[in-house]
């Protein structure tokens, strides 16, 4: 399957705001936006003309950047949304926050999503006992994640697991990191997501 491969803060930089996509860097000061707050490139300090477009388009780059989808998979996931009763933005990020890479990321087992859809491909997460190796895989109510008996030795989750203390988990999520365990409570709505998203943009853009 394609995937970006190109240096992850380039991205940051490029939509001027923290996308945490590398886990701990994002938290220090070491983090490219707080040390080059300019988009990057030779021209990155003249960022131009702010067109309807453009802003449209910036908003649905940022929240396909955030999710670690491609252009293709993020389109997918907009049609789902436009198929869900409510309001299609908000149905759109909700199933983007129900994909279990995002799951495990906002668990604390895992440090950034892209660390997450890696650890996912490797087979070290069950959902509900049975193994699952899809990243885009949706959870459920009632559903429980856990890491797999031969994973739990792996020293990334671990290490993980002890500095996620200060990460707040959202309250749909049951965390119990003794077990290394998680269960989800209820499904996610628009409240529970905190960063600052403009989703009615991404709508916009894709009805035109």
């Amino acid at each position: 399957m394609a995937r970006y491969i190109g240096p992850v803060c380039r991205l940051c930089r490029r939509e001027g705001e923290k996308l945490f996509l590398k886990g701990d860097r994002c938290f220090s000061m070491k983090c490219a936006v707080e040390r080059r707050p300019t988009a990057p490139g030779q021209h990155g300090k003249n960022r131009g003309r702010f067109s309807e477009y453009k802003v449209q388009l910036r908003e649905k780059q940022k929240i396909k950047r955030m999710y670690g989808l491609l252009e293709q998979q993020f389109r997918n996931v907009f049609v789902s949304a436009e198929r869900q009763h409510g309001v299609t933005g908000e149905q759109l990020l909700v199933l983007l926050e129900r994909r279990l890479d995002n799951v495990i990321y906002r668990t604390g087992m895992v440090q950034s999503r892209k660390e997450g859809r890696q650890y996912v491909r490797h087979g070290h997460f069950t959902v509900n006992g049975k193994a699952v190796n899809v990243p885009s895989y949706l959870v459920e109510p009632g559903d429980v994640i856990e890491v797999r008996e031969k994973s739990k030795r792996v020293q990334r989750v671990t290490d993980s697991l002890k500095h996620s203390e200060s990460r707040v988990v959202p309250d749909w999520i049951d965390v119990d990191k003794d077990t290394v365990k998680a269960m989800i409570k209820n499904l996610p709505n628009r409240a529970h997501i905190t960063h600052p998203m403009k989703e009615q943009l991404v709508v916009e853009l894709y009805s035109k």
